[in-house]
């Protein structure tokens, strides 16, 4: 099964497929900027013939001026997923944290330290948080399945209970 991690942004959309990450980065604004990161997506989606993407779900304690703009980023992104038939999965932060640091509250800087202290991956340049965090979502999605690279604890995978994985054993049942 070939799994997505994907942490939206405004500025540079992270992704990774097979371990390996990029951004998505443009100038543009507004619905222009939807759209093509929309469209950039499904085409990573399609070229790279995966099954299932495991995207960050929305933060509920932003309180930046962009939280609207991140919101119609997510709804469009979900949207044109669904509309190619695409199954995806919401990973809350929390999850996507404690699963990384086992602290659901660990910030950006203390993911890429416990991840990088794990796998001796250095994460700098442009949209490094980002890649990251797409790279942790994909993990986590690999560890559902049993299928992850690397020694998880106990309390990084308990962070996999609260999210629900039915369509990838959906997937796993029709293939």
């Amino acid at each position: 099964m070939q799994l997505m991690g994907l942490d939206l942004s405004l500025t540079s959309t992270g992704y990774s497929i097979n371990q390996e990450t990029g951004i998505i980065s443009i100038k543009e604004k507004g619905a222009e900027r939807l759209s093509i990161i929309s469209n950039k997506i499904i085409d990573l989606v399609i070229d790279n013939s995966v099954d299932v993407v495991i995207i960050e779900s929305y933060s509920f304690a932003s309180r930046n001026s962009q939280a609207h703009s991140i919101g119609e980023l997510g709804g469009a992104v979900r949207m044109r997923l669904w509309e190619c038939g695409m199954p995806f999965i919401d990973v809350p932060p929390t999850c996507r944290a404690k699963f990384a640091t086992g602290k659901g509250n660990a910030g950006k800087s203390e993911v890429i330290s416990a991840i990088s202290a794990k796998t001796n991956i250095v994460w700098s340049g442009p949209g490094a948080d980002d890649r990251c965090d797409a790279w942790v979502l994909e993990q986590m999605g690999l560890a559902q399945l049993e299928k992850s690279l690397y020694d998880w604890t106990k309390v990084q995978l308990s962070a996999l209970e609260s999210i629900d994985w039915g369509v990838m054993k959906e997937i796993d049942i029709e293939s």
